[in-house]
């Protein structure tokens, strides 16, 4: 994460706060106000000596500046990182260890309190790594809500990687979770690799991720982190929410597993990574990683040029993929490809290549002049949803269901496509006639 501010700062994107905020309120609304920015805040009221970044990974532009790559390239390249694992190397030292600290407190770190509907103090930036036991590492995603000095409830989602995996353990899962990652360790955790293909080698294929070993157990986390905290995720319980999620609305309460913390270890100086939920860079986090998933799901059917998962539909809940057709019925396949390569997929729009699948105004007018809902329109009702959906139908203990649609706004198999290009205007050069 500090080599990315460092070029964030070179590049004139960083935007820093030398003023004083609080982590109660204030510096979610002051990222909040700066949204689209990376942001350094270099004084937190309540934590002297601390800084808090917010924003690093709310734009695709600021991974294309990490990771070397053209923006035109990420899903080629986050695409060929999905498909080529690499193991990363293990170091014996690292940053991350820099400073331990056995007295552990979880009120020292500047955790943020974003919404008065909260209920409390809540990390949301952090990744998580566990071990299966069957599947060996797996890295993800789980939201924090502090409880006291060395406990969390974390929401973990049932049936994926870290709820599976406690299922197959009598006790206590170790756990290590990482707070100020780098944006190729972000992207990772939230794709997703086949069964036991663990996330922290899809890192490294995306971007070098030397690894070291944790110090109260045998799991490894990327060695630049800027914040480790080693625990056990327990047989204990406790209520988690509400907190607002991706889709901007708040999640209901839930009773979910206790974290409990036995190690802290960070960098000199270390930032702590603010992500506001439901913010630019929570959907981007979200989205854009399972963009190569449903490019790589499509591709088995015809032959697919671009995906776009939209913020408009939460960057979770909607994808616009573009095909170049080879026959009547690709658009129909590549619908239901879709929806195989991302399982919270709602709504799909399927377009030909000369569709800009980044412009909303382009994707709408393909559905206005190549889309017949009585032959194009695909309805699937009662499907495996997102727990994100509120309007979808959500039973504790149970997949959420909701009805999921996709629109084939290709041109139609065998028409006279000319009919359905846009006429075009001739350029001129304005200076000769001002």
């Amino acid at each position: 994460m500090r080599a990315f501010l460092e070029q964030a700062r070179h590049s004139g994107d960083l935007v820093t706060i030398d003023h004083p905020v609080s982590v109660r309120f204030e510096l979610a609304n002051v990222a909040h106000a700066l949204e689209g920015k990376p942001v350094l805040f270099n004084h937190i009221l309540e934590h002297p000596g601390w800084r808090v970044c917010a924003g690093p990974c709310s734009d695709r532009r600021y991974f294309s500046i990490s990771l070397g790559v053209p923006q035109a390239d990420l899903l080629p390249h986050l695409t060929q990182a999905l498909a080529h694992p690499q193991t990363p190397p293990i170091v014996d030292s690292a940053p991350c260890q820099e400073v331990v600290l056995e007295k552990v407190n979880l009120y020292d770190l500047p955790i943020l309190l974003h919404l008065p509907q909260d209920a409390g103090y809540y990390i949301a930036s952090n990744v998580v790594i566990i071990r299966d036991p069957e599947l060996g590492g797996n890295m993800c995603y789980h939201r924090l809500l502090r409880l006291d000095e060395k406990r969390f409830a974390a929401r973990i989602v049932e049936r994926r990687g870290t709820y599976n995996a406690l299922q197959k353990v009598s006790g206590d899962l170790p756990v290590a979770i990482c707070i100020g990652v780098s944006p190729a360790v972000h992207l990772a955790a939230s794709m997703s690799p086949p069964p036991g293909v663990d996330e922290l080698t899809v890192a490294h294929a995306l971007a070098a991720t030397p690894l070291v070993k944790c110090l109260t157990n045998d799991l490894f986390v990327p060695a630049s982190t800027e914040i480790v905290l080693e625990g056990r995720i327990t047989r204990q319980s406790h209520a988690e929410g509400p907190f607002m999620d991706l889709t901007e609305t708040m999640d209901i309460t839930r009773r979910q597993p206790i974290i409990e913390i036995d190690l802290i270890t960070h960098r000199r100086h270390p930032i702590f990574h603010a992500l506001l939920p439901g913010g630019l860079e929570h959907k981007t986090l979200m989205g854009m990683p399972k963009e190569p998933t449903i490019f790589a799901a499509v591709n088995e059917v015809a032959r697919c040029t671009g995906v776009y998962i939209t913020p408009g539909g939460a960057s979770w809940l909607h994808a616009v993929v573009q095909i170049d057709k080879q026959g009547p019925d690709d658009g129909r396949q590549a619908i239901e490809a879709a929806f195989r390569g991302h399982g919270s997929l709602k709504h799909v729009w399927v377009v030909d290549t000369d569709i800009d699948i980044f412009d909303p105004l382009a994707v709408e007018w393909a559905v206005a002049t190549r889309f017949q809902a009585d032959q194009d329109l695909i309805i699937k009702a009662h499907q495996p949803g997102s727990s994100l959906d509120p309007s979808g139908e959500h039973t504790p203990g149970q997949k959420s269901r909701t009805a999921k649609m996709g629109l084939d706004c290709t041109i139609p198999w065998g028409a006279d496509r000319q009919k359905f290009h846009k006429g075009q205007y001739g350029k001129v050069n304005l200076k000769e006639y001002q």
